[in-house]
């Protein structure tokens, strides 16, 4: 029995098939709505990971001289832009735990920030942040 003939609607009834028609727009367009939103957002996390994790490989070894490293990724952190606002908010957490952990010299309650602050960037980026 077809889609369209009159024995397919006689045996659905027209309530049925008016039902089975909003039902079938209704997913059609949450598949949609689901594929168009998370690819862009799924794109910037992956450029902004990629480029955070460039950034934060460079400089010098963090576990052998960690206030010089904060030192050397201050700048290149607080230049990172992305496309993505969780890790953009990140990216700036992180930079300004570097910047604490620098301007006290190594601080206890600094070290603390730069290592929360590490960890919720590594939930974005796994592997990103030393």
């Amino acid at each position: 029995m077809k889609l369209g003939s009159p024995n397919f609607r006689t045996r659905l009834g027209r309530g049925g098939a008016v039902a089975l028609g909003v039902a079938a727009v209704a997913s059609s367009s949450l598949l949609l709505a689901a594929c168009s939103s998370a690819s862009p957002s799924s794109a910037a996390l992956d450029k902004g990971c990629q480029s955070v994790s460039a950034v934060l490989s460079d400089g010098p070894d963090p576990t052998a001289d960690p206030v010089g490293y904060a030192e050397a990724q201050i700048l290149p952190l607080g230049q990172e832009h992305t496309g993505d606002q969780t890790l953009q908010s990140a990216v700036e957490r992180l930079d300004d735990a570097y910047r604490q952990l620098y301007s006290t010299d190594g601080g206890k309650a600094a070290a603390t920030a730069v290592d929360k602050a590490s960890n919720d960037l590594n939930a974005l980026c796994p592997g990103a942040a030393p």
